[in-house]
């Protein structure tokens, strides 16, 4: 039986921190940046942590 393919897209947009949980980047921060304030911002820069929900999902698209 053929390995697993990483799905590429996942695998550009999500990384696997050394104690199992998944980084992702925030929604929100791509265009019309002027209305929404510094801080709003400041805070869309932080990495987020996939939900516990996802995890599972996430998990099988990077083959992980």
């Amino acid at each position: 039986m053929p390995k697993m393919k990483t799905h590429r897209g996942a695998a550009k947009r999500f990384k696997v921190k050394k104690n199992g949980s998944i980084k992702r980047g925030a929604a929100y921060r791509s265009h019309i940046l002027t209305k929404k304030d510094q801080k709003r911002k400041r805070n869309l820069r932080k990495p987020h942590v996939v939900a516990k929900s996802d995890v599972q999902e996430v998990r099988e698209l990077l083959g992980k």
